[in-house]
C-alpha cells in the first residue's frame, strides 16, 4: 500500500523537514515529498514492514514526532486515519504551528481503542463537549517504565495560561501511578463549566531530556432548552413546560409516533411544541421511512437514513461504492448538485464522499446518490439555534379605555413566537382586539381599548423561553385626599396612622413590613366614612416597620414608616472587684465589650477622668462631695488606647496596658430621647519594681549574709517572696540560689569558692510575676585566715639576740599572705610586746637589744586579708644569754676530694661551720697567706666563702682553713687543680712509606695543660684538597701506621695532643709529604652505549564517567607517563578547550586535570584528554553528565528554566 502524510503549517514559504527513525528523508522514487503554500506531504510507495518505524516533521524549532504501523496480510489492519490534527509542537523561539493529518490507504479499516505510542504519552487527552453546570474529566497517560522518576506534567489554557495556579471550586489536578502497567495517569477535572470554559487547552509532559505536547478543545454546549431535537436520536429530547419556568424529566418521546397517531388539525400544534420547522418536509419524509430498501449490488456501503446537523456547521455525506471506478451523481431534492461554492466532492479509493459547508436553512433536504440504477437516500436535518428572550415583559397597570402595549426582544429578527393570556393562545382570528407587531427583534402585543376584562397574566413564549407580565385595569380613579405619614413616638406611647380617600365606599387592607396586620387588644383597625385609621397602643421595638395601606381594587399602596425612639442604655457586666472595677496585667491587651441600646442609635462619648482631691478648685455634684475633675476625650483611632463603635455595642480597647493607663473611663450615651453614662475603673497590675542593690556583710571562707530592701513600688500586689542569683564577677551567668521564695530580706548565701569575686542581685515577685534584677551588690570575695605558722623554733641565743626561725602555714588560703607578727612576753607577764615593727615577710627574724638574763616566750601569726591566724608559740621560755660551742667544719663532699676546675672558670667555695662565740678563720696557701687581690675571703656567723672569679694555672695547689675560738680549734685542707689545654706533640716523623701504608713517629707534648695526655687524633689530608680526614683518635701510643691510602696520591699529616680540657689547639704537621707509588698497568675504562630512555605517551589511570549537580565546579582527572614530557590536550566533542575561560587544566607530576567552573546541562558531553610527544600520542576519553534541578510539576516553565 501507499501510506500519505500531511502537514499544514502556521504561514506559506516555510522550509520543511521529514525525517525517519532520526534520519533526514531525500526524495526518492519510495519517498515523494510536495509542497503547496503552506501544505506539506510525504508520500510512502510500496509500504513494507521495514517502514514501520518513528517519523516526524520539522519546521523551523517545531517538531512533531509519528508512527507508521504496518500489518502483514491477514493481520486485523491498522485503521485508517482520519483527518484529525496531531499535537502540535511550539517552540518560544519560532512558533510556526504544525497541524499535522496523517492518512494511510488500507484495503480493511476496523476500530481499535484509541492509543498513542508516539513520544512519552502513552493515551492522550481528547477533544470534549459539556452542557453548562456540567463536569468533564480530561485524562493523559505516560508510559513509566523507561523513566527514572515521575514526569512533570502541566496543563495550560490557550498558550500561555497555567492552570496550576487555577485550582479551586472549578478545576481539580490528580494523579495517580499503576505499579503493575507501570503507567502514570494524570486528571483535568472541570466541575460546574460555564461558556467561558470553552476554548483550546495543552497537556505538556516532560521528563530529564524529552519533552512531548498535546492539544485538545473543550466545548460547553448551553442547557437544553424547549425544541432542542436529535434527529439522529430518533427525536427523543427532554420537554420544558414554559408555565412552570423550569424543566422536568419526562419518559423519551417519539414524535413520529405522535405525527401517525395525530390528527392532521394537530399537526402545526406538535411542531411548534417540539421545535419541527419543516412540517411539509417531515411528513413526506415521513412516508419513505417506511419503504424498505433492496439490499445493493452497486453500494458496499449506503448512506444512514438521516443526518443533523447545526445550521453554520460543516457536514460530510459519505457511501462505498462496490466498483472504485464507478461515477456518482448527488441529488438535492430530486436535482442533480452542481459544482459549486459550499459543495465539495471527494472520491478515494471506494468511498464517495459529499462535503457541505456552513450549512443553512436551505441546505435541509433530501439527498441521493445515484450509482447507475441504484441510489441511497438520507434527509439532512439543519438545526437552528432556539430563540432566547434577551429583554422579557414588564407588569403593567392602566385604566379602563387606555392603551396597552406589552414589548420583549428575542436573540433573533423576524422570528416566530406565541402569545397566551392566562394560558389561552392569543390567535390571528382574534385580530380585532390584539394586534401583533414584529420590529427586528422586538415582538410586540397591542391592546387598543382595555377593558375590566383584559385584567390578567400574559405570557409570550419562543422555542428557548418564556416571560409573563401582569396587566392590571382599573374601572375609575381613587382620589387620596390625606396619605398616612411618617411617625415617630417614645417606649409606651401610642401611635395612629391615618388617611383619607374619595370613596367611603373602599374597604383596603393594613401591611406590616409586607404582611397584613392582625388586630389584637394592642393593635386596633378602624374605619369610619371616608377614614381609615391604625392605632398601635404600648409602642415596643417590635412595632418598628413599614406600614402600608392598600385600597382594595385599586393600585394604590399608601406607605409612612414607625420609628421606635428608645432612651439610650449601657449594659454593663463587668467581671472584677467591684461591679466597675477591672483588673487588667501590665502588658496585657485589655477588650471591654460595652452593649448599648437606644433608639435612634446614640452617640458614644469616652472620657477618662483623672480625680484629684486635693486641689483647692473643686465644685460640688449632685451628692454634695467635693472633687475636681480633668476629662480627656477617647476618639476612634488606631492607637494604643482607641475605641471601636459598632452597631449594638462598643469596644474599648487598651493594647499592652501601662502604669499610667490606670484611672477612671466614663462611658456617656446620648440621643434626642435621652443620656446614660457609667464610670469604669481600670486598675493595671504589675510585676514588681526592681529592688536596689543589696549589700554583703559577715563575709566568710564560702559564705556571706546578703541583705536588701523591699521594691519601692510592689505592682499592685504584694510582694510573695524574694529570688537571690549570684555569679562570678567575670562571668555572665547568673546561677539561682533559692527555689523557695525567701520571706525574710536576709539570706546566709553558702558553697561558695574562697578567693573568687563573686556579685548578688535580688528578684521580687508578686502574684502577677517576677520584676526585672536589682543592680548587682558590690564585688566581694569570700576569704578566710591563715593556718598558724609551723615549726617554730630558737635558731641561736646571745646575751642580747634572740634569732628565731619557722615554716610558712599549712593552709593560707585564696587571700595570700600578707606577712607575720612575731611577739614576746616576758616570764609571768600576761602583756605581749612586738618583737618587729610591723609584719615580716621572711621566715626568719633576729630580736634585738634584749636584756642579758630575761626569760621570754615567742609567739607568731600569720596575717592576710581576712585576718590574724592563730599563734604559734614556744612552750619554754628561753633565756638571753650566750652559749659556748666548740668550733666544728661541715666539708662538703665533693670538697674531699680533688677539686678540678678548666683556665677561665669561676671557683666559689662554701664551708659551713658551727662554733660560739663567733670563731677566728684563717685560710692558707701551700702554708702561704692568701693574696687578698687575686683571692676573695668572706665570713659570716655559720659559713666562710672562697672566691676566685676567674681561674688561672697559678690558682693551682692545697687551700688550708682553721676555726679558733680561744684554745679550741679545728681545720680542714681543700686540693684544687687548674687545668688547660695542652700543647702540640713534638718531633713528628714520616718513618716508612710502602704501599698503601705510612708510619709515623712523635713525641708528648711539652705542655701538658697540668693535666695528664689521654690520647692523640692522628689526621691525613690529599695534596690535591688539602681537606683533613681523622684517621685515628683517643690514641694513647706515640707511633702509628696509617692504611689505606689512594696509589698515586701523596698525604700530609698532622697530631693534636688530648686532656681534660680537650684537644690543643695546634697540631704538629709533617714537613714532607708520604708519596704512594703507581704499580701495574694503566688502566682503561669501559666505554658504554647510552641508553635511549625515550618513550611514547601512554595513560596509566583512564577517564572515568561522572554525573554531577549543576552549579558546582567539577574536576576530570587521568594520569599519563611518557618521555620526553608529552604536550596535552583538552576536547569537549572534539572540540578545543585551550582557549575556553571556563575551563582550567593542571599537570603535576603526570597526573592531568580539568576543571570545570560552575557547569550547566550544555557543558554534558564526551570530553577527550590527549597527550603528544616526539615519539608517538595517546587520548583517552569520558562521558559527564550534568543534572538540572528538579523542576515542581506546578511550576511556571519560565521559572523553571531559570532555576535551572
Amino acid at each position: 500500500n501507499t501510506a500519505v502524510f500531511e502537514a499544514e503549517t502556521e504561514k506559506s514559504g516555510i522550509k520543511v523537514k521529514w525525517q525517519r527513525a532520526g534520519t533526514e528523508i531525500t526524495e526518492s522514487e519510495k519517498y515523494v515529498i510536495k509542497t503547496e503554500g503552506n501544505k506539506h506531504s510525504l508520500t510512502i510507495n510500496n509500504v513494507g514492514k521495514e517502514d514501520d518505524v518513528t517519523y516526524a516533521v520539522i519546521a523551523g524549532s517545531s517538531k512533531v514526532k509519528f508512527e507508521l504501523k504496518v500489518k502483514e496480510a491477514g493481520a486485523v489492519p491498522a485503521p485508517a486515519a482520519s483527518e484529525s490534527p496531531a499535537p502540535a509542537a511550539e517552540s518560544s523561539q519560532n512558533r510556526e504551528v504544525i497541524m499535522m493529518f496523517i492518512s494511510a490507504s488500507s484495503a480493511e479499516t476496523q476500530p481499535e481503542e484509541h492509543q498513542d505510542p508516539i513520544g512519552l504519552f502513552v493515551a492522550r487527552p481528547q477533544d470534549g463537549e459539556v452542557t453548562v453546570g456540567g463536569n468533564i474529566t480530561f485524562t493523559a497517560k505516560v508510559a513509566g517504565e523507561s523513566l527514572l522518576k515521575k514526569p512533570s506534567v502541566k496543563w495550560f489554557k490557550g498558550k500561555w495560561m497555567d492552570l496550576g495556579s487555577k485550582v479551586g471550586k472549578h478545576l481539580q489536578l490528580h494523579e495517580n501511578y499503576d505499579r503493575n502497567s507501570k503507567v502514570y495517569t494524570f486528571e483535568m477535572e472541570i466541575i460546574e463549566a460555564n461558556m467561558t470554559f470553552a476554548g483550546g487547552y495543552r497537556c505538556e509532559v516532560s521528563t530529564k531530556d524529552k519533552f512531548d505536547s498535546s492539544n485538545f478543545n473543550l466545548t460547553v454546549n448551553e442547557a437544553p432548552v424547549s425544541g432542542d431535537l436529535d434527529i439522529r436520536a430518533a427525536f427523543r429530547h427532554q420537554v420544558i413546560h414554559p408555565c412552570e419556568g423550569k424543566s422536568e424529566s419526562q419518559s423519551d418521546v417519539d414524535v413520529w409516533d405522535i405525527l401517525r397517531k395525530a390528527p392532521p388539525t394537530e399537526y402545526e400544534k406538535i411542531a411548534f411544541q417540539y421545535g419541527i420547522t419543516d412540517l411539509r418536509g417531515m411528513l413526506k419524509r415521513l412516508k419513505r421511512i417506511k419503504k424498505e430498501e433492496k439490499k445493493s449490488t452497486a453500494f458496499l456501503k449506503k448512506l444512514d437514513p438521516a443526518y443533523q446537523v447545526d445550521k453554520g456547521q460543516k457536514i460530510k455525506l459519505m457511501v462505498e461504492v462496490a466498483n472504485p471506478d464507478a461515477d456518482v451523481k448527488w441529488l438535492k431534492n430530486g436535482q442533480e448538485i452542481q459544482t459549486m461554492a459550499g459543495y465539495i466532492f471527494e472520491a478515494v479509493g471506494n468511498k464517495r464522499i459529499l462535503t457541505i459547508n456552513h450549512c443553512s436553512l436551505a441546505d435541509d433536504a433530501a439527498y441521493e446518490c445515484v450509482v447507475g440504477d441504484e441510489k441511497s437516500f438520507t434527509e439532512l436535518f439543519v438545526k437552528e439555534p432556539p430563540i432566547l428572550i434577551t429583554h422579557p415583559l414588564e407588569d403593567q397597570m392602566v385604566m379602563v379605555g387606555e392603551r396597552v402595549e406589552f414589548e420583549c426582544e428575542v436573540s433573533e429578527e423576524g422570528a416566530t413566537v406565541k402569545w397566551e393570556k392566562d394560558g389561552i393562545e392569543l390567535t390571528r382570528e382574534e385580530t380585532f382586539k390584539y394586534r401583533f407587531k414584529k420590529d427586528g427583534k422586538k415582538q410586540y402585543l397591542i391592546i387598543n381599548e382595555s377593558t375590566k376584562e383584559d385584567s390578567g397574566h400574559y405570557t409570550v413564549k419562543t422555542n428557548g423561553g418564556v416571560s409573563v407580565a401582569e396587566l392590571i385595569v382599573q374601572e375609575k380613579k381613587l382620589e387620596v385626599y390625606q396619605s398616612i405619614a411618617d411617625l415617630t413616638v417614645k417606649a409606651r406611647d401610642q401611635a395612629v396612622f391615618k388617611c383619607e380617600v374619595s370613596d367611603e365606599n373602599v374597604k383596603g387592607i393594613w401591611l406590616k413590613n409586607g404582611k397584613e396586620v392582625i388586630p389584637d387588644e394592642r393593635i386596633k383597625i378602624s374605619h369610619i366614612g371616608r377614614i381609615h385609621k391604625l392605632t398601635i397602643e404600648d409602642v415596643t421595638p417590635e412595632d418598628e416597620a413599614d406600614y402600608s395601606f392598600i385600597p382594595q381594587g385599586f393600585a394604590y399602596n399608601l406607605s409612612a414608616k414607625l420609628q421606635f425612639l428608645e432612651p439610650p442604655k449601657i449594659h454593663l457586666d463587668c467581671l472584677g472587684q467591684s461591679p466597675d472595677t477591672i483588673v487588667v496585667v501590665a502588658g496585657n491587651k485589655l477588650r471591654l465589650d460595652v452593649p448599648v441600646s437606644g433608639d435612634p442609635t446614640p452617640t458614644v462619648i469616652w472620657q477618662k477622668v483623672n480625680k484629684d482631691k486635693i486641689l483647692q478648685d473643686t465644685w460640688k455634684d449632685d451628692n454634695g462631695s467635693r472633687e475636681w475633675m480633668d476629662y480627656k476625650l477617647l476618639f476612634e483611632s488606631e492607637g494604643r488606647v482607641r475605641v471601636e463603635m459598632h452597631e449594638d455595642h462598643c469596644v474599648f480597647i487598651i493594647e499592652g496596658a501601662e502604669k499610667e493607663d490606670e484611672g477612671v473611663y466614663r462611658v456617656i450615651l446620648k440621643n434626642p430621647v435621652g443620656e446614660d453614662k457609667a464610670d469604669i475603673t481600670v486598675k493595671v497590675i504589675d510585676v514588681p519594681d526592681p529592688p536596689e542593690a543589696p549589700t554583703i556583710s559577715n563575709i566568710g571562707e564560702d559564705y556571706c549574709t546578703v541583705q536588701w530592701q523591699p521594691p519601692k513600688y510592689d505592682g499592685g500586689q504584694p510582694v510573695l517572696g524574694y529570688i537571690l542569683e549570684r555569679k562570678k564577677k567575670k562571668s555572665y551567668r547568673w546561677m539561682r540560689l533559692n527555689f523557695d521564695l525567701l520571706k525574710e530580706l536576709t539570706y546566709e548565701a553558702k558553697r561558695m569558692i574562697e578567693g573568687v569575686v563573686y556579685e548578688m542581685r535580688i528578684y521580687a515577685v508578686n502574684s502577677i510575676g517576677m520584676s526585672r534584677p536589682s543592680p548587682a551588690s558590690q564585688p566581694f570575695m569570700p576569704i578566710a585566715p591563715p593556718s598558724e605558722p609551723t615549726h617554730f623554733t630558737v635558731e641561736d641565743v646571745s646575751d642580747s639576740t634572740v634569732s628565731l626561725k619557722w615554716r610558712p602555714p599549712e593552709r593560707i588560703g585564696a587571700g595570700g599572705l600578707d606577712g607575720y607578727i612575731l611577739e614576746y612576753c616576758k616570764d609571768g607577764s600576761t602583756e605581749w610586746i612586738p618583737a618587729l615593727p610591723g609584719l615580716t615577710e621572711r621566715t626568719t627574724a633576729l630580736v634585738k637589744d634584749l636584756v642579758t638574763g630575761d626569760k621570754l616566750y615567742f609567739r607568731i601569726k600569720a596575717v592576710n586579708l581576712a585576718g590574724e591566724s592563730g599563734a604559734a608559740t614556744i612552750k619554754e621560755p628561753v633565756t638571753v644569754q650566750e652559749i659556748l660551742q666548740r668550733p666544728k667544719f661541715w666539708l662538703p663532699r665533693h670538697l674531699r676530694q680533688t677539686l678540678v676546675k678548666k683556665v677561665g672558670e669561676t671557683i666559689n667555695i662554701v664551708i659551713p661551720f658551727q662554733g660560739k662565740p663567733r670563731p677566728k678563720i684563717t685560710w692558707l696557701k701551700n702554708g702561704q697567706t692568701l693574696d687578698s687581690k687575686d683571692v676573695g675571703i668572706r665570713n659570716s656567723n655559720t659559713d666562710t666563702i672562697l672566691f676566685i672569679r676567674k681561674a688561672e694555672l697559678h690558682h693551682s695547689g692545697t687551700y688550708e682553713v682553721t676555726l679558733q675560738i680561744e684554745n679550741m680549734s679545728d681545720k680542714v685542707a681543700i686540693i684544687i687543680q687548674i687545668i688547660d689545654k695542652p700543647g702540640p706533640p713534638q718531633n713528628i716523623k714520616l718513618v716508612d712509606v710502602w704501599g698503601f701504608n705510612a708510619a709515623l713517629e712523635w713525641t708528648p707534648p711539652q705542655d701538658d695543660g697540668n693535666a695528664q695526655i689521654l690520647g692523640y687524633t692522628v689526621q691525613k689530608a690529599d695534596k690535591k684538597t688539602m681537606e683533613w680526614y681523622t684517621v685515628f683518635d683517643h690514641y694513647r701510643r706515640t707511633n702509628c701506621i696509617v692504611s689505606d691510602l689512594i696509589m698515586g696520591n701523596e698525604y700530609f699529616f698532622r697530631i693534636f695532643s688530648e686532656n681534660l680540657c680537650g684537644l690543643s689547639e695546634t697540631a704538629a704537621t709533617t714537613k714532607n709529604p708520604a708519596h704512594i707509588q703507581k704499580t701495574g698497568t694503566i688502566y682503561k675504562p669501559p666505554s658504554y652505549k647510552a641508553h635511549d630512555f625515550s618513550e611514547a605517551p601512554k595513560f596509566t589511570h583512564p577517564l572515568v564517567n561522572r554525573s554531577v549537580i549543576a552549579g558546582y565546579n567539577t574536576t576530570l582527572s587521568c594520569a599519563v607517563r611518557g618521555i620526553p614530557k608529552p604536550k596535552i590536550f583538552w576536547f569537549k566533542n572534539k572540540m578545543d578547550l585551550s582557549g575556553d575561560a571556563k575551563y582550567r587544566m593542571f599537570s603535576k607530576q603526570g597526573v592531568l586535570t580539568l576543571e570545570i567552573r560552575k557547569p550547566t546541562p550544555f557543558d554534558g558531553g564526551i570530553y577527550t584528554c590527549k597527550a603528544v610527544n616526539e615519539c608517538g600520542e595517546d587520548e583517552i576519553e569520558c562521558r559527564l553528565d550534568v543534572r538540572g534541578n528538579q523542576i515542581n510539576p506546578m511550576d511556571n516553565p519560565n521559572t523553571a528554566m531559570k532555576r535551572e
